[in-house]
This record gives structure tokens, sequence and C-alpha cells, in this order.
């Protein structure tokens, strides 16, 4: 694929998951106005963070980095036939595979519940509730990860539309569970549960006509014993762990946030899920676009497409990360006073979820930037290197988190008072501290840093990556572009500085002129400094 065809698929990727992230955020005004931030909520997210992380895993991770190589292999080297055969192998063994491990966490729910929230005794409503929505979602991991599967081998021929567009079908299930069957059931979270079900058999049912169009609608056969599979299953033990580092940092982030302040772990969802316009946006898209395009250049020995190919994808994250980055430290509050403060959901909610939002945001050129990185390596069928980056990662992660938490109740003011008064119990002194969830994501921020450079460290020995001129002007180029897109938020910011006074029109036009006028400043000093679309096609 050409430097072009790069761009406009992932144009196209981009445009598609765009309309999903809208939705997205449309459902999650409609959490936050219907439930708010509270203990119910809590469990939800829990409960649903288990398949949520299945599909990180499959659509954006494990999965797709083990067997998008293999099958760009096949399709250069072998016949369809043998194309054809791949795939219906490989889908019977996923499918049977996933029944086992979803039989096995319904059966095993409430051990599940307590191993991943302590902080609910067996027998309490809380270990009640979270035991009986893991049964009810964990399908969904299942449903899930065959849509994934399905959506790979999309992308692998080019069909990057119809993957995209998939996930607005969860956001479509899960706003109809909210303002429908909620009701029904006495405002009960356990809508959401079945919300989740559902979206999971609608995800997949969605595309498969466009597989079938492709002639390559599998007939699920065990296949074990096949090479192409036992390559695949070779190659994701590894990349299970190494290109899901976010995920797992996630993972438990969301079990240290159990045991804080009510309400912690949904604070971190909603500041988890404005970081995720960016990264879902962009980040999945530059990602699920140069993967195929990068095994495809390995699988026919052409090192110089795939150096350029990668650089390409290093210019891009670069130039969307920072100012993305800059404007989720800057605009935090307001993005979300305007998008969720109604009803349930209070300016207290607000100020607790943009710490959060401004702490983990410092990472978001780390978190692009693995996203080509990480299929650097799985191209090359190399699953090692990344493993050695995600084993140092999650290590730092969980050592800044307890250097964090050691920190906040030792050496600040109501950090002290909160051990004090819990008779020097650390684990209930962090339950009084609002604003200890803060250090969670801003611990995953530092490990995703660490995790993005030893990747290019480890790229740059391997000596399969050459840098192309230019990239001295770019950064500078993207330095003065940033500085007058602050030059012009920062005074709207401190213009409007109480975002809960107002009603939710005058928040929406403001959030529009300082949002406007900050992508408008950062556009256009690159477009007077030389920058063009076609600049970005030309590798």
């Amino acid at each position: 694929m050409s430097g072009k065809g790069l761009l406009r698929s992932t144009a196209i990727f981009s445009a598609m998951t765009f309309l999903s992230r809208v939705s997205g955020l449309v459902r999650d005004q409609v959490y936050a106005i219907t439930f708010g931030a509270n203990a119910a909520m809590d469990v939800f997210f829990i409960a649903f963070r288990i398949p949520n992380f299945m599909r990180r895993l499959s659509a954006e991770g494990s999965f797709s980095m083990a067997f998008v190589p293999v099958l760009a292999e096949y399709k250069e080297r072998h016949g369809p036939q043998a194309v054809k055969e791949l795939i219906d192998r490989v889908t019977g063994t996923l499918a049977a595979a996933l029944l086992v491990v979803t039989a096995l966490v319904m059966v095993f729910a409430p051990q599940i519940a307590h191993l991943i929230a302590s902080k609910y005794a067996p027998g309490s409503d809380g270990h009640r509730l979270l035991s009986e929505l893991l049964r009810i979602t964990f399908p969904y991991a299942l449903f899930i990860s065959l849509a994934s599967l399905v959506g790979s081998i999309l992308n692998s021929y080019q069909r990057f539309a119809i993957p995209a567009l998939s996930p607005i079908l969860l956001n479509l299930s899960m706003i109809a569970a909210a303002l429908w069957l909620a009701p029904l059931m006495g405002g009960s979270v356990m809508a959401l549960g079945w919300g989740v079900f559902a979206a999971g058999i609608l995800q997949l049912v969605f595309q498969l006509p466009a597989l079938a169009k492709l002639g390559l609608l599998p007939r699920p056969r065990w296949g074990v014993a096949h090479a192409g599979v036992r390559k695949i299953m070779k190659l994701m033990v590894p990349t299970l762990f190494g290109s899901s580092v976010v995920q797992f940092n996630l993972l438990f982030n969301t079990w240290a946030a159990a045991f804080l302040l009510s309400g912690s772990v949904s604070w971190l969802y909603y500041s988890d899920r404005l970081l995720e316009f960016p990264l879902g946006m962009f980040g999945v898209a530059i990602g699920s676009v140069i993967l195929p395009h990068l095994s495809s250049r390995h699988a026919a020995t052409d090192p110089d497409g795939f150096s350029k190919g990668l650089d390409w994808g290093f210019r891009l994250c670069v130039l969307i990360g920072v100012p993305a980055c800059l404007g989720l430290v800057l605009c935090a509050q307001p993005l979300l006073a305007t998008l969720f403060q109604y009803h349930n959901f209070t300016a207290f909610d607000v100020r607790m979820s943009s710490l959060s939002l401004m702490a983990q945001s410092t990472a978001v050129p780390a978190f692009l930037l693995v996203k080509v990185l990480a299929p650097a390596f799985y191209a090359r069928q190399d699953t090692r290197t990344p493993v050695k980056a995600a084993v140092v990662s999650v290590l730092i992660n969980a050592a800044c988190t307890l250097l964090f938490f050691l920190a906040l109740l030792s050496w600040t003011e109501a950090g002290q008072a909160a051990l004090a008064q819990a008779g020097g119990n650390y684990r209930s002194a962090l339950a009084q501290v609002p604003g200890a969830h803060a250090l969670l994501a801003l611990a995953i921020a530092v490990a995703g840093w660490v995790n993005a450079l030893q990747l290019a460290w480890y790229l740059r020995r391997a000596r399969v990556y050459r840098r192309q001129p230019g990239w001295g002007k770019l950064l500078r180029q993207i330095v003065v572009a940033s500085v007058a897109m602050v030059v012009v938020v920062g005074p709207l910011l401190w213009l409007w500085q109480d975002w809960s006074a107002w009603a939710w029109w005058e928040r929406v036009w403001r959030l529009a002129i300082l949002v406007g006028s900050g992508g408008a400043a950062y556009a256009a000093l690159l477009w007077l400094q030389g920058i063009r679309p076609r600049d970005l096609r030309g590798l």
C-alpha cells in the first residue's frame, strides 16, 4: 500500500471511528445523567472491565497482532484455498476455546468477583451484584472476539469501514438499555449488563455480510494441528501480554481504585473515555491500518517499504499526539462539565474526573506511538521483544502506584490527617482522601512512556527502521503550532473559569469556541510553516 493509500485508509478508519466515539460520548452522558457516579456504577464498570479487556486483547491487541501477519503470509505465498482453510480452522479453534473460558467464568463468577474486587465481602450486596453482572456480561467476550476475527480479515483486505463502525452498535445497545430497560428493572444497573450481552451479538452479525462478499465466510473447524493455527498460537502467547500492557495496567488500577473513595472507579472511567477519543480515532486507526501494511512489506521482503511505513506512522502520531495531550490537560474540566455534569453527575464528580484525565493525558503521545511500535515487531513475527518491554512497564506501574500512595499519605496534609484518623491503617486512609485515584492515572502515564521508550530503543537496535529526512524541521513546526494553541486557549480558560454555573447550551457554545479556536490555531500555524496534507502521503 502506498503512502497515499495508508493516509486514505487511516482517514476512512478515523472517520468511522469518530462516529463511534461520538455515539460513545452520548452513551456515557446517558450513564452520567441516569446513574451518576456511585457504588452501583463502580460495580458495573468493574464487571464490564473483564469482557472489555478481552475485547481490547482481540480487537486491538494480542489476537490481531498474531493473526494478521500469518494471514498476510498466506495471502502472499499460498493460494485462496489455503487462506480459506486457515480462516475456517482459526474460527473453529478460537470459538471452542472461548466457549470453555466463558463457561468457566460463569461457573466461578463469585470467586472471580472476590478476586478482582476483594473490597466486596462474599455475600454482600456488592459481591452479589458483581457476580451476576459478570455472568451476564462475560459472554460479550466470546461474541466480540469472533467479531474481531472477522474485522481483522476485513482489514487485511483493505475493508476498514465496517469494522470501524461496528462499535456504534455497542453504544446504541447500552443507550437503549439505560433509557428503556433500566426503568423497567427499577433503575437497576443490571440492565446495562444485558445491553452488553446484546451488543456482542449485534457486532458479530453486522460484519458477516461484508465477509460473505469476499467469499471468506468461515465454516468453523477444529484446527489445533493446522500449521497456520499453531503458528498463530505460538505468536499469540507472548503477544497476549506484550501488546496489551496498557490494558493490564488498567485492570490493576481498577482493582486498586475499588479500595479508594466511593466513585473512584467511575471517575477513572469517565476520564478514560475522553482519553479514548484521540486514542480510538487515531491510535487504533493507525495501528489497524499499519499492521497489514507492515506485515505485507515483511512478507514481500521489502525492508525499505517497511521502514518508510514506520516513519509515516511515527510522524502522524507525534503530529496528533502533542496537541491532543495539551488540549486534554488544558480543557479537562470544561470537557467533563459540558459532557457529563447533569442530574446525578455533580460538580465534585467533574473535579475528581478532571484530575485523573489531566494526569493520564500526559502520556497521549506515548500511547499513540505504541500503536505503531508494537505492530513493527509483530509484523516481523517478533513476539519476545514487546514482552520484555511490557514486563518492565507493568512493574513500573505497580511500583509508581505504591510510591505515589505512600507519598500522598506521608507528605501531604490531607494524607497525614487521613492516616491519623484511620489509626495508621493505610488502606482505610486511602479510602478517605479525595483525588487519590488521580495517582493511579499518573502511574499509568509513567508506565506508558516507559513502554514506548523501550520499544523505540529495541526497534533502533534491530536496525529495521531508518529515520527519514525532515524530522528536526517537523518537530520545530509542531512546537511552534502547539505554543500558538496554548496562547489562544489560555486566556479563554482564564476568562471562563466556573463552568458549573452555566446551562448546558452555554457550556456547549463556549466549549466549541475553546476547542475550535485551539484546533484552528494549531492547524493554521502548521499551514503557515509549510505543512500540507500531501506531505503526509509522501513516504
